[in-house]
């Protein structure tokens, strides 16, 4: 049992401390032997096409079609798509109202894989950036990713994703905020290794000759589409200076229901990405993968609740002060989040219960997103979860 309690506790450690730790380290002594060279991409400018995949955005529409029209790119050289497939609302009127956004939109609502696959179908352009209908990107954010390219070797460019929270964000806000900082963070460290280990959809460029379509059932796209990519033998950049903004879900029920589709889609994804584990065929990148993602999606959610259940077990049987001051810790931690959980109720702020309610109220969409997945009950067609209006 104690076996159980210190294999469980080494594994909750490196997956969600450990792993930033050592690729931190392992970075610094990279620094000592190379040299990051910036190369010149001064007249660089291929084409793109734009992408934005929306479902009923009646409400949000015209503030993306606004950030998208002031992006800092050649009107010649830039061409902006945008797939409605499905909608019912007002989204294909607003769009139809400007004449240099191509809209493609067929009655049945088949998912966002199979809008996309059908779009790329029609795209000739050498780049093809992906952003979601609900975000807002900075001007220069087509520039900083297609400057990627210029390097034969990168076959995408993961932009960074930034939640605005705002006054009244709720903890739900705080903690996906606090929670995506620490994941841009080994998002860049990942790249400057080797690879981003699954980029998210808000903003993803990618080469458009690389691009396969990948099947319409897929639940996380955005992470099939980046690691067919490495599969292909190709890197995954990574840009902080081009971000998408969104708000945070705009409630607990919301962020849980996002949390779970995700989780059902992880383990889909590590199913079908099952390749990436032959260390052979990718020595760069099976050890960041399995460290960054497979990880946080198996062992560590199943080895937290080990390690509760085998820590009690050791203490009722005399398992010393170690093993107890190991229980106290784990119970102040959990007695911390339910207090984070009951705050996040009442729409009470403290920071420093924010951490803990968070890191637990994932760990339970994870349960709850494997349960999907076994019984095959997660829709590929996404369940737009609400987000916090904008000020």
């Amino acid at each position: 049992m104690k076996l159980v309690c210190l294999f469980s506790l080494l594994i909750v450690f490196y997956s969600y401390i450990g792993y930033g730790l050592l690729l931190y380290l392992v970075l610094r002594v990279k620094r000592l032997f190379t040299t990051r060279r910036q190369p010149d991409t001064t007249g660089y400018e291929p084409r793109v096409t734009f992408m934005v995949a929306a479902y009923n955005e009646g409400a949000f529409i015209r503030h993306k079609i606004a950030n998208t029209l002031a992006l800092d790119y050649p009107a010649d050289k830039f061409r902006m798509v945008f797939v409605t497939d499905g909608s019912t609302d007002h989204t294909n009127q607003v769009i139809g109202q400007y004449a240099n956004i191509e809209l493609l939109y067929e009655p049945a609502r088949n998912g966002k894989t199979a809008a996309i696959n059908r779009a790329m179908a029609l795209t000739d352009t050498e780049i093809v950036i992906f952003s979601d209908a609900n975000t807002l990107l900075n001007a220069a954010a087509v520039r900083r990713l297609v400057s990627h390219f210029i390097d034969p070797s990168v076959g995408a460019v993961a932009g960074e994703k930034k939640v605005i929270t705002q006054e009244n964000s709720g903890s739900e806000g705080v903690g996906e905020g606090m929670y995506w900082k620490y994941e841009s963070r080994l998002k860049q460290w990942d790249a400057e290794l080797y690879s981003v280990m699954g980029a998210a959809g808000e903003l993803l460029a990618v080469r458009t000759s690389l691009y396969a379509p990948i099947p319409e059932d897929s639940i996380l796209d955005d992470f099939i589409i980046s690691f067919n990519i490495n599969i292909k033998g190709y890197k995954v950049a990574y840009e902080p200076q081009a971000y998408a903004m969104e708000t945070p879900s705009a409630s607990l029920q919301e962020e849980f229901k996002r949390k779970v589709r995700i989780a059902a889609g992880g383990f889909q994804s590590i199913v079908r990405l099952a390749v990436l584990f032959n260390i052979f065929r990718f020595p760069k990148i099976t050890w960041q993968y399995v460290s960054h993602r497979v990880l946080r999606w198996t062992l560590a959610p199943l080895c937290l609740a080990l390690l509760l259940v085998s820590n009690v077990i050791i203490v009722f049987n005399g398992g010393g002060y170690t093993y107890l001051t190991l229980l106290i810790m784990q119970g102040c931690f959990y007695a911390a989040a339910y207090t984070g959980y009951q705050l996040a109720i009442h729409e009470v702020k403290i920071k420093y219960f924010y951490i803990p309610f968070y890191f637990v109220f994932m760990n339970i969409a994870v349960y709850k997103g494997f349960a999907r997945f076994i019984r095959g009950r997660q829709s590929a067609i996404w369940e737009r979860a609400e987000r916090a209006l904008q000020n």
